[in-house]
């Protein structure tokens, strides 16, 4: 690999925004801020609420851990990211591996220290995430379903922890982190099914190498079937038209997805899988301006 400090700056920055997912952030930080907005509310208060300090910080924690987490699981996947992503390896050839490691643990410590200005429990859930992040990253990530579930617990947590902050109309929040949550999940499986190459060589035990491509289509569609029905118990619970109608839009898309894969046998056809996912996570999100 070339050494970083042949490139230029303009390629360096390009990296290292690569390397922390820079539009997964903005993602992440828009999600908390339209949960405050349309589901928490009051909606007539947005200026307000945009320009509220204490919702700023929430979401500059969350992405700063957010962003540090990113950084440590390419840091410890560039072997196996050389041969599943070649073109994507940041460490090692934007960023030497102890500017990386330096960078990560300055994220953490300031995500941490900014959620204690926040509130005592984001301080502390934020320090749960830290943790999970690393042994994800060194460990559960490797371990059949362990890693596929972590991250799509924090994914949904992202969201629940704007009710710490703002507890109103926690029911409706909860129904969209379930939402995040399965969605989540199943697009963590799906990228596993994408990565197998890379995975099997390095001795990861994910889903699609310890059951095969065959079964593990199965779970995922066995997860969807739950993920459906769930959101219509819970839609029904709050006695929610507008949210049955909304998830009853949601269905063609995530239809089209249960077919595409049903098909879907090679890398370039699980990455499409993957990025469905993506855009059926964004319209859901969307949805909020309705629910």
């Amino acid at each position: 690999m070339a050494r970083a400090h042949k490139f230029t700056f303009r390629q360096y920055l390009a990296g290292f925004l690569r390397l922390i997912r820079l539009p997964n952030l903005l993602i992440l930080v828009l999600t908390q801020y339209l949960t405050r907005v349309l589901l928490v509310g009051p909606r007539g208060e947005w200026r307000q609420i945009v320009t509220d300090p204490k919702m700023l910080i929430l979401s500059l924690t969350t992405a700063c851990i957010a962003a540090a987490g990113y950084i440590i699981n390419d840091y410890f996947d560039v072997k196996i990211d050389i041969v599943n992503k070649p073109e994507r390896v940041v460490i090692g050839r934007y960023l030497k591996r102890r500017v990386a490691m330096g960078t990560h643990q300055f994220l953490n410590v300031a995500g941490v220290l900014l959620g204690l200005l926040v509130s005592k429990w984001i301080f502390l859930i934020n320090v749960v995430c830290v943790t999970l992040l690393w042994f994800y990253s060194e460990r559960f990530k490797r371990t059949m379903l362990v890693g596929n579930l972590v991250v799509s617990l924090l994914t949904a947590l992202s969201v629940v922890i704007v009710t710490v902050v703002y507890p109103e109309n926690r029911n409706l929040v909860f129904i969209y982190a379930i939402f995040s949550f399965f969605i989540s999940l199943v697009r963590e499986i799906i990228k596993d099914m994408e990565d197998v190459r890379g995975d099997v060589s390095h001795g990861c035990r994910t889903l699609p190498i310890v059951w095969g491509l065959r079964r593990t289509k199965i779970v995922v569609y066995f997860l969807v079937a739950i993920f459906i029905t769930t959101l219509y118990l819970m839609a029904h619970s709050l006695n929610n038209l507008t949210l049955a109608w909304l998830f009853t839009a949601l269905l063609l898309p995530i239809a089209w997805l249960v077919y595409r894969l049903v098909f879907a046998d090679t890398r370039r056809e699980f990455a499409r899988l993957s990025t469905l996912c993506k855009m059926i996570m964004l319209l859901g999100l969307a949805t909020m301006i309705w629910a």
